[in-house]
């Protein structure tokens, strides 16, 4: 539909893997609601509400904060950003009957998976995907931009999708929160889902199945709204909305308060 830049640039997904990380967990288990499902997903920001969805998911993995394989945040596994992903997975484990202990670790049953989802949704060999070690100690992936967004794309036609991507939409807060641009982006457009990822990531489908995968060259998350903004009223979202909603001239204060430059897409 439209490009800008390097489509082919290949990246690790990062966090914007999880709602496809999520899908394994979404099919095994039919006892979670909306909100497991979206900390499954999150990478959250340890508001209070967050961090209680965190706690009810872990409740019904029948695990503790110990299990948690994720760092720490501030001396808590519980308030790292990726907690509610790592609840999923012990949540899995224990539907499946597969050991806890070591989930995170590539060979283990819920990263074998994961890779398959990540492998299906975008229509790539599992075996030519590049993996790594993610921030959180569990496994990320390697795709193009336009895989990626060709992932997104499919993600409400995958088993289990359109199930993750409403919870999603039926709870942008959880997702990131404050000014994150996937948050905006859920609470400004109808029927969007959207997940950020390390390193100036996004990925994005919109309710007419349309993929969408942004990311800042650099690494720096601070060109993502704008970016996103821009990119998103070349398919055709209204400027003035997109502006209203936060994605779009990102104006820079100084200490006073003033404004004294902005961040703009360049074309």
């Amino acid at each position: 539909m439209a490009a800008a830049g390097e489509a082919e640039l290949v990246a690790y997904m990062r966090s914007s893997a999880k709602p496809l990380q999520a899908l394994p967990l979404a099919r095994a288990r039919d006892d979670l609601d909306g909100r497991d499902l979206a900390i499954a997903s999150a990478s959250h920001r340890a508001d209070p509400d967050q961090l209680e969805a965190v706690r009810a998911l872990l409740a019904k993995a029948e695990a503790t904060e110990d299990d948690l394989e994720c760092g720490q945040e501030d001396g808590s596994r519980l308030r790292h950003n990726c907690s509610g992903k790592h609840a999923g997975m012990l949540a899995l484990c224990r539907a499946r009957g597969w050991p806890s202990r070591g989930y995170r670790l590539a060979g283990h049953p819920v990263q074998e998976g994961c890779l398959a989802e990540v492998a299906a949704a975008a229509e790539v060999d599992a075996s030519v995907i590049p993996t790594a070690v993610d921030g959180c100690g569990v496994v990320t992936f390697a795709l193009s931009l336009e895989r990626m967004a060709h992932a997104f794309s499919r993600l409400e036609s995958l088993d289990a999708g359109a199930r993750v991507a409403a919870a999603m939409r039926a709870h942008p807060e959880l997702i990131r929160g404050g000014e994150a641009a996937d948050t905006l982006l859920m609470k400004g457009f109808a029927g969007w889902t959207a997940k950020g990822g390390a390193e100036g990531l996004l990925c994005a489908a919109g309710p007419d199945g349309l993929g969408v995968a942004l990311k800042v060259a650099d690494g720096s998350g601070r060109g993502v709204r704008p970016a996103l903004g821009a990119f998103l009223a070349r398919l055709g979202l209204d400027g003035k909305t997109l502006a209203a909603a936060g994605l779009g001239r990102l104006p820079l204060l100084n200490s006073r308060g003033e404004e004294c430059g902005e961040i703009v897409t360049g074309v």
